[in-house]
């Protein structure tokens, strides 16, 4: 690459990273629904004409602040389980789930973006999918090596549920029990609500020791996949 060609290359990368930057605190201001490309653009001093060359339109923009704030969350996630990748699965999937509260706690409205109220209009693409599969393959990973070290207890799993079962194993749960990956499928689930319970208002006055109660609901989760202490 020429001179003049990293040139361009650097000057694009700090344009896109200035045009996020700014679409982040219209979100903060004003909220997905109303993040509009010209606002961005009289802000930076831009005609519409040139950020168009980077964010063709306002869902092209909006994927991409999603698929950053899944890798800040995946990433977040991951440097935290690193630290304890050899304790036991609990201790494990506790420091996970706690990544994505606190992940959460520090950016409310990035967290809103990625699993708050839908932006009408918008329909996430493929490209979203790999992102937002981090903590999800995370808390799958954890439960398969406590089944290959044989610590894993197969939950309950009702027979009219079984055919949805196998098909999470075939399609994302390789190598676990059926009633595990329903199991996980549903923690997954119940993680979100927690920390969107705590982040949007809902646990107001109902409860007050919130990380303890955090911390005791997401052990009560990891129990529930099968998890243990071995």
């Amino acid at each position: 690459m020429s001179t003049t060609q990293g040139a361009r290359a650097r000057a694009r990368i700090e344009v896109t990273a200035a045009i996020k930057d700014e679409a982040r605190r219209q979100l903060v201001a004003e909220g997905a629904v109303k993040l509009s490309l010209r606002a961005v653009a009289r802000e930076l001093g831009m005609v519409s004409s040139a950020l168009y060359r980077y964010f063709p339109s306002r869902d092209d923009l909006l994927t991409a602040l999603i698929i950053d704030a899944y890798d800040s969350l995946g990433e977040t996630a991951e440097t935290a389980h690193s630290a304890v990748a050899d304790d036991g699965p609990l201790r494990r999937w506790t420091t996970v789930c706690e990544a994505v509260r606190g992940w959460a706690l520090g950016h409310p409205h990035e967290y809103a973006l990625i699993y708050g109220t839908p932006v009408p209009g918008y329909v996430a693409p493929e490209t979203t999918v790999p992102a937002a599969a981090r903590i999800g393959l995370l808390l799958i990973g954890i439960a398969q090596d406590a089944h290959r070290a044989g610590t894993l207890t197969e939950p309950p799993l009702p027979a009219e549920l079984r055919p949805e079962g196998e098909r999470m194993v075939a399609d994302f749960a390789t190598d676990l029990p059926p009633a595990t990956a329903v199991a996980l499928v549903a923690a997954w689930a119940e993680l979100y609500g927690l920390v969107g319970f705590e982040l949007f208002g809902q646990f107001h006055r109902v409860v007050e020791d919130r990380e303890r109660f955090f911390h005791h609901s997401v052990r009560r989760l990891a129990l529930g996949v099968g998890l243990t202490d071995g």
